[in-house]
């Protein structure tokens, strides 16, 4: 057997690469602060209540008679005056003096 080296042409299928982009979530660590309740005593002050005893006045109620004041006509008569003139004789006292004899 002989070996011949034949040129010859073929068809090699092209291969084409498609990029497709996949969104992965990112997982991140982190620190979540730690909340404890601690519970503690509180003072609440206490109210004393002193009662005394105040005096309160009686209040008595009593009657007052109301005053209405109600406006009459009344007819008052005429007076009339009338002057007359009338002449009064004037009496004079005169001191006279005495004449005496000798």
């Amino acid at each position: 057997p002989v070996q011949r080296i034949v040129e010859r042409q073929v068809q090699i299928p092209q291969v084409q690469i498609v990029d497709e982009i996949v969104e992965v979530p990112v997982h991140k660590q982190m620190q979540v602060p730690m909340i404890t309740k601690v519970q503690r005593t509180v003072e609440i002050p206490q109210v004393e209540f002193v009662e005394t005893e105040v005096h309160v006045p009686v209040q008595k109620h009593r009657h007052v008679p109301m005053v209405t004041v109600v406006q009459r006509t009344i007819e008052v008569p005429q007076v009339e005056f009338v002057d007359r003139i009338v002449e009064v004789s004037v009496q004079k006292q005169v001191q006279v003096p005495m004449v005496t004899k000798q």
